[in-house]
């Protein structure tokens, strides 16, 4: 019988990273950065980079969309409902860790 994994929730204080199987890479043919893991090749907007970047292990959420925040001159709860809601689509797919 296969145990299931419980889901890793998004909060302002979950610090997150990418798992060892997922890295960042550009790829100079198409002149952009692709989200390599197992059989999969993700082609993340600039947006969506800018999030991956910070998923240091290091940086809490609250960190990361205060920086996004100050970065594109946006309102905090905007961009707190994208980080949130792209970490946690992220971490489902088991390509982040919270």
């Amino acid at each position: 019988m296969t145990a299931l994994r419980e889901r890793a929730m998004v909060s302002p204080q979950a610090v997150p990273a990418l798992p060892k199987h997922v890295r960042i890479q550009y790829d100079p043919v198409r002149q952009a950065f692709a989200v390599l893991s197992p059989e999969n090749v993700f082609w993340p907007n600039e947006i969506s980079l800018e999030i991956l970047r910070r998923c240091d292990g290091h940086s809490p959420i609250d960190r990361i969309v205060a920086d996004l925040t100050r970065e594109y001159n946006a309102p905090e709860e905007d961009v707190a409902a994208d980080v949130n809601a792209f970490l946690q689509e992220w971490s489902d797919k088991l390509l982040v860790k919270l």
